[in-house]
């Protein structure tokens, strides 16, 4: 992880927009519904451009209700944008999955936690009301990139995120993580090895225990839902060695999570790779959620 963040986000909106733009030339077999709302503009927390997530659902109606994925964008906790990856969800749609793209709040604004919780509420409406985009919202996963997918990987396996919002139970059914950033932020902040460290005690804090907290290592059991796990072979080695803890914690818990390294992958092409529709991940995908 360490400075990498400082050199995302330029190269991922330039590989991006060349996206959106190869996206707009091009037949998309996918109804988007935009900018809905997930927290009501009456909350005291209500962020209108932040609280607002897109459904991408295929045109074609099927057999049935459609399994549903919510994708959380990376960004290293400050930056990213929903309408960045509007090509996920149509790559989804267009596959037979129900997306939901979502934005939360980031830094300095406020702190992980509330990243956290506001990611709980976007799954949380999404199971309340995705059947009206013919989703199954008894098929609800979560997916991410980066620090998207740390929080993908901690929403499935912390129920507190969503039983202090008045859910019996934790929706999400399985997880997919595409390089995940974050899984164990306690050891990461307590050693700040790397130049630049310190820039990450603006979206977590000081508080060693607030970092337990968001680390979705901390928190999975031998109940947790299932881990569908792609890491780069060329990313970075803070990613590749909090992850294969991550495997490892879950394999001793019995929950081994399917878990893949692809050689020769870094950073970035792990989610711009998912502009091409059989790619690996999708093909993982579709099997994972039942599709």
């Amino acid at each position: 992880m360490h400075t990498f963040f400082l050199r995302i986000l330029p190269a991922t909106l330039a590989g991006l927009l060349l996206a959106l733009a190869s996206e707009y030339a091009v037949a998309r077999p996918s109804r988007r519904t935009a900018g809905l709302a997930y927290v009501p503009a009456t909350d005291s927390a209500y962020s209108p451009e932040r609280h607002r997530l897109d459904v991408y659902a295929p045109k074609a109606a099927g057999p049935g209700l459609r399994p549903v994925v919510v994708f959380i964008h990376g960004g290293s906790w400050n930056s990213g944008n929903k309408n960045f990856y509007s090509f996920i969800g149509r790559r989804l749609a267009k596959q037979g999955v129900v997306a939901v793209v979502i934005n939360y709040r980031l830094a300095p604004q406020v702190r992980v936690p509330q990243m956290a919780d506001d990611c709980a509420r976007a799954v949380h409406w999404t199971a309340a009301h995705i059947r009206q985009y013919g989703g199954d919202p008894q098929r609800l996963f979560v997916m991410g990139h980066s620090a998207g997918a740390g929080l993908a990987a901690l929403l499935t396996a912390d129920d507190r995120l969503f039983t202090r919002r008045g859910l019996t139970e934790n929706p999400i059914k399985g997880a997919i993580l595409d390089d995940p950033a974050g899984l164990d932020m306690l050891e990461y902040l307590q050693k700040l090895q790397y130049p630049g460290d310190e820039q990450y005690l603006v979206p977590f804090g000081r508080q060693p225990q607030v970092w337990r907290e968001v680390s979705a290592l901390y928190h999975v059991t031998a109940r947790t839902p299932p881990y569908l796990v792609f890491v780069g072979g060329d990313t970075y080695p803070s990613i590749s060695s909090s992850s294969a803890r991550f495997r490892q914690k879950l394999t001793q818990l019995g929950r081994p999570p399917q878990y893949h390294v692809l050689p020769g992958k870094q950073h970035i092409p792990m989610v711009l790779q998912l502009y091409w529709q059989h790619n690996v991940i999708y093909r993982e995908l579709l099997t994972f959620v039942g599709a």
